[in-house]
């Protein structure tokens, strides 16, 4: 096992390095050819959206028989995915979670695409960084999605674009006080997914380590301000649901609740008064955080040119301003305001861009690196301390940076 494989954890070196350390991609599929993408959404809407897309590009290709959208829960996605490669049961294309980007580009597992891509050069630079190498471009950034602050209107009167983050948690905190409910949720947190909690941190300028990766930056006083903070919100403002607690915003439990305009689907027949408004502002001023996820090929897919070519036929501009709806383009001819309300009817022009348009122009994507499956691992370990109420948020920032400080030396 090499150097670099020692560091990953024993599922990423079988699927990532192992099978494509062995010659490439797989022999082609005689016959009609069916096509398997794994996709982390079980939401009707998406796989709507994409099995009518999937249906079109059929109807026009009948040496296509299939093609059939796996859906894989988002908590383990790339574990069930790098399970999958290693079994030599690869999909033919793969929805790539950000933080798992370095490995799938570095490793040599996805086949390149820029060439097949419709007008490539139109794609937003920022948006295509994690998904380069050499030059090249192994996946599609299908979805650069900035997180936003969701409100409910009823629970909560003044929500405004010029929020900080103490008037939010504030907020919050008295309406979960007066009504019983829950009051800033993080649907997508849950005391396990840590770099979630990056839609709050970078507020005062914290990051999780340094530009080159190589130095840790949980023991900062940036990063010690920003987690005393959201200590102080669960366990002395009672502003965030604490650990154990599970409240539904988009059933009209809660306050608030951090998330991407994907989420937006489950508000089509809500039952209270809503709004969408930018991330408040944090003591470094105002900032945005984006989630993105790709879409790549897999060199193990016996169709490795077909399912390019559907790629390039699921990206081009027509589909991805259907797309659009979900997932926000990489496309600067579709990155306006007046392009995505096309697609986006239950959130306002103004709405989309300050959240989406603003936030991907100015904002930074959530954590990645190499070797981030035991990343992972050892951060939500190191971080478990914190979620008590006397919790010395100080020593475990410190005790993150000590256990992650020889995996990110030696990546």
């Amino acid at each position: 096992m090499t150097k670099l494989s020692r560091r990953l954890t024993a599922l990423i070196v079988a699927g990532l390095f192992a099978l494509t350390g062995c010659g490439g991609g797989s022999t082609a599929q005689s016959g009609p050819k069916s096509l398997r993408m794994t996709v982390w959404t079980a939401n009707a809407a998406h796989l709507k959206l994409l099995n009518d897309i999937a249906a079109e590009y059929k109807a026009s290709h009948p040496d296509i028989a299939e093609i059939k959208f796996d859906s894989v829960p988002a908590d383990g996605y790339t574990t069930t995915l790098t399970t999958q490669i290693a079994g030599g049961n690869a999909p033919d294309l793969a929805w790539i979670l950000e933080e798992s980007a370095p490995d799938f580009v570095a490793s040599g597992a996805l086949a390149p695409v820029r060439g097949k891509i419709e007008k490539a050069d139109e794609l937003v630079p920022s948006a295509t960084k994690l998904w380069e190498k050499d030059g090249e471009l192994y996946a599609y950034p299908f979805s650069t999605s900035p997180f936003g602050l969701f409100v409910n209107t009823d629970l909560v009167k003044g929500a405004s674009a010029d929020w900080t983050w103490d008037q939010a948690i504030a907020a919050a905190s008295a309406s979960a006080a007066a009504s019983g409910k829950g009051g800033l949720v993080l649907p997508d947190f849950k005391y396990q997914n840590w770099a979630v909690l990056s839609s709050i941190w970078r507020g005062w300028g914290a990051d999780a380590w340094s530009a080159d990766g190589r130095s840790c930056g949980f023991s900062s006083s940036e990063m010690n301000d920003a987690m005393s903070f959201l200590h102080k919100a669960i366990f002395t403002d009672k502003a965030i649901p604490g650990p154990g607690t599970t409240v539904d915003f988009f059933a009209g439990d809660a306050a608030m609740a951090i998330g991407q305009i994907s989420r937006s689907s489950a508000l089509k027949d809500a039952k209270f008064g809503w709004t969408l408004l930018p991330l408040p502002a944090g003591p470094k001023g105002d900032y945005a955080v984006i989630g993105q996820a790709g879409i790549g090929v897999l060199k193990q897919s016996h169709n490795v040119d077909a399912a390019t070519d559907f790629l390039a036929f699921l990206t081009n501009q027509t589909n991805s301003a259907k797309l659009a709806q979900f997932f926000p383009p990489a496309r600067s001819s579709l990155l306006n305001a007046e392009t995505l309300a096309k697609s986006n009817p239950l959130i306002k022009a103004e709405q989309l861009q300050s959240v989406v348009v603003d936030g991907i122009n100015k904002g930074v994507v959530k954590p990645s690196h190499k070797g981030q499956e035991e990343l992972n691992q050892t951060i939500r370990a190191a971080l478990d301390p914190l979620w008590k109420p006397d919790a010395n948020v100080q020593n475990v920032l410190n005790d993150v940076c000590t256990k992650i400080k020889p995996l990110l030396e030696n990546k």
